[in-house]
């Protein structure tokens, strides 16, 4: 029952919206040349899925996403456990961090092309860039928020470093740092299309670009459409992931419910 009232909610809005759009275009209020209806654009989806170029692109997106994605997620989530933990080594990281993350990673695709040339390099790095920077912050954050005292009751308990790490510090870090990875992976997938638009042969970016060069606007909304339920199904997934290794996060919060 609650499963069919989360969906209910879920989808209400959505059809809401479909229905409103189609009715606007049957009524001649929309000009299909600029918005075409959601029937046109939903026989467009089933051709680009039978044709398969449709899936092509996905597949080149999500690859560049998950490379960049997971690039950052390394190196984020080690630099930040190590900066949070070592103050020396945060004293030292966090300044050229505060001077990076400012800039926007799409200010980065000049640079980036004439660094890495065409294809899926830049993509990898731009990605990365999108991603490094709230994954770093969100860990740094959850190191830092650790109570002292559970560094005190572990160290006089006869905890050793390695241990206090592996069994304090990190899981009460995880709800940081998968905040940061969501937040990192959405950034990711708002980077790729960007990038994508830009300096790519592939991808639904590219898609949406050469679409728009020829006029067919049910083939850039179907793009449009694709890359919101990528998104919305990455963000799913990772939520999955979390309820998985954090269960006590969801019991949380349940239970504020």
């Amino acid at each position: 029952m609650a499963k069919l009232k989360s969906a209910t909610r879920l989808l209400l809005p959505i059809i809401s919206l479909l229905l409103l759009w189609q009715i606007f275009s049957s009524l001649g209020i929309l000009n299909p040349q600029f918005l075409p209806s959601p029937l046109n654009v939903g026989r467009e989806l089933v051709d680009s899925l039978i044709n398969q170029n449709l899936l092509v692109d996905i597949f080149a997106s999500l690859k560049r996403v998950v490379v960049g994605f997971l690039i950052a997620a390394m190196l984020g989530i080690g630099i930040g456990l190590f900066a949070g933990f070592n103050r020396a080594a945060s004293s030292f990281v966090t300044p050229l961090i505060e001077l990076f993350r400012p800039i926007p990673p799409i200010a980065w695709i000049p640079l980036a092309i004439l660094w890495f040339g065409l294809g899926d390099k830049p993509a990898y790095f731009l990605v990365f860039l999108g991603a490094f920077f709230p994954i770093f912050t969100n860990v740094l954050f959850g190191v830092t928020a650790v109570e002292e005292t559970y560094k005190r009751a572990a160290y006089s308990l006869g905890a050793k470093r390695k241990h206090f790490i592996m069994d304090i510090l990190i899981p009460a870090s995880l709800p940081h740092i998968f905040a940061g990875m969501r937040i990192g992976l959405g950034v990711s997938w708002i980077v790729v299309i960007t990038a994508e638009l830009v300096g790519a042969q592939s991808g639904l970016g590219y898609m949406i670009q050469f679409n728009r060069l020829l006029l067919e606007t049910p083939k850039v909304i179907v793009g449009m459409v694709v890359i919101g339920i990528i998104g919305f199904l990455l963000n799913r997934l990772m939520l999955k992931i979390e309820h998985k290794l954090v269960p006590w996060k969801k019991a949380e919060q349940t239970s504020l419910l």
